[in-house]
């Protein structure tokens, strides 16, 4: 019978080698965005499938064609089959990471990790490369001791929106089956203290067009009776919030049942927020992070003020985006935004809208024997106790997952924390952190085969 203690010690000793494995992937700059090489999102995948090889899996890496014509990027696919009575296991990554952005804003290269006061800096050392290394470095630890069925899907097009996910769940159906589904591809409370991820907000966004004139005008000889698109654009984004900030927009879902407390403190040392600047909405603050629903202007079309000049705009453009509380359709809720905008239409503007994106919210299923198990593991591999938590972004391939095998647990975990800037500049990854995850995965899989 495997014990926790040995688990915990056999991890301690391989470590070194998997923090090797990890920094090596980091290396490899495999954004799967178009305009980026896609030659290293290919490297990445076959690195990736060399690390689970050398763990006893039976591996291929898929680039999916769909009946559609979409190519999806290098995914892995693995699999080692389960003793007669274990359960089956499937393990989910991603190995492709977002742009490095502005290096001016990297402390070091972002693709050479960097160890800095207990963390590592590198794109891709917290999202989620180390999510990869999690799972194989679990593996590693038990080998085939416990029994149990593991298949392990690392896909390479996350950073992307996962275009091809949901095609790739269908078309390897069989071979992706599982009794507990774990996605490590999510945040912590904070450093020290480690959670699930038991609710995701849902996402949708809208292009957004205000027409005023069927041409620009001399801001001189028509300004005081019309008023540009710009200005009828921002007093139609205005309607969107009330004075508090809260959201105003009729018929979205919206609850305050979040079980964590976020402190006002805590936020704004995380988000960076400057000095004097006030809180928006009402209810708890983990609420307004996860279960209430958010909008925010995420892109403008207007003249720039290197070449304004005194002209009345005739249109103007925005692209929307709107956090969908869970329990509520994404398209439900975006029609909602949509007959707002439409009615708000100030002066007589004409407004167009279009739907460009409806991602699924997530929300988990209580206490189920996975859920307990994992807590469990959590609090033994970081000695206190785990926290369950909403997360504000959104993960749609979650609700993919559930769809297509409705009888699987899903658990939703990770090993980034609120300093880990996943997608900025100086991303980085808490090493004691990752370690635990690590123990607590390997801690899970043994609790699941009735090894622990």
């Amino acid at each position: 019978m495997t014990t926790f203690e040995h688990i915990a010690s056999t991890v301690d000793a391989q470590l070194p080698t998997h923090r090797s494995q990890l920094e090596d992937l980091v290396r490899i700059p495999s954004v799967s965005a178009d305009s980026f090489d896609q030659a290293q999102v290919r490297r990445s995948a076959e690195a990736v499938a060399e690390l689970a090889r050398a763990r006893g899996l039976d591996t291929e890496v898929i680039q999916l064609h769909t009946a559609s014509g979409k190519v999806g990027r290098p995914a892995v696919l693995a699999h080692r089959p389960a003793s007669s009575g274990k359960p089956t296991i499937l393990l989910y990554a991603h190995h492709d990471v977002q742009p490095e952005g502005d290096p001016a804003g990297w402390d070091s290269e972002p693709f050479e990790p960097v160890e800095r006061n207990g963390r590592l800096f590198g794109r891709g050392a917290g999202d989620d490369k180390a999510g990869v290394m999690v799972h194989m470095a679990a593996l590693a630890a038990l080998g085939e001791s416990t029994g149990v069925g593991v298949t392990l899907f690392i896909e390479g097009e996350e950073e992307v929106g996962s275009p091809t996910f949901h095609d790739f769940l269908e078309t390897y159906k069989d071979r992706l089956a599982a009794d507990v589904i774990v996605v490590a591809d999510s945040n912590n409370w904070k450093v020290g203290t480690p959670s699930l991820t038991t609710s995701l907000r849902g996402v949708t966004s809208l292009s957004v067009r205000l027409d005023v004139l069927d041409h620009a005008l001399h801001s001189g000889a028509y300004g005081g009776p019309i008023l540009d698109a710009v200005t009828l654009m921002s007093r139609l984004i205005a309607t969107l919030h009330n004075p508090d900030g809260s959201v105003a927009v009729a018929g979205l879902t919206s609850y305050d049942d979040a079980e964590a407390e976020y402190l006002e403190a805590d936020l704004r040392a995380d988000a960076g927020l400057l000095e004097g600047i006030e809180l928006a909405g009402d209810g708890s603050i983990a609420s307004r992070l996860w279960t209430k629903p958010a909008i925010s202007v995420i892109g403008m079309d207007v003249t720039s003020v290197a070449k304004s000049s005194n002209t009345l705009i005739p249109s103007c453009t925005a692209q929307i985006s709107m956090r969908v509380a869970p329990g509520q359709a994404p398209l439900e809720a975006a029609e909602a935004l949509r007959a707002h905008l439409e009615a708000n239409a100030p002066f007589g503007a004409h407004v167009s809208v279009a739907v460009e994106e409806a991602g699924p919210a997530f929300k988990a299923g209580g206490d189920t024997p996975a859920t307990i198990a994992a807590r469990w593991a959590l609090e033994k591999a970081w000695g206190t106790e785990s926290v369950d938590i909403g997360v504000g972004g959104s993960i749609p391939f979650i609700a993919d997952l559930h769809e297509v095998f409705p009888a699987a647990e899903i658990l939703v975990t990770g090993v980034e924390d609120p300093d880990t800037r996943a997608h900025s500049q100086n991303e980085s990854l808490h090493l004691a952190d990752w370690r635990n995850a690590i123990v607590a995965e390997a801690a899970l899989i043994a609790r699941l085969g009735n090894e622990l």
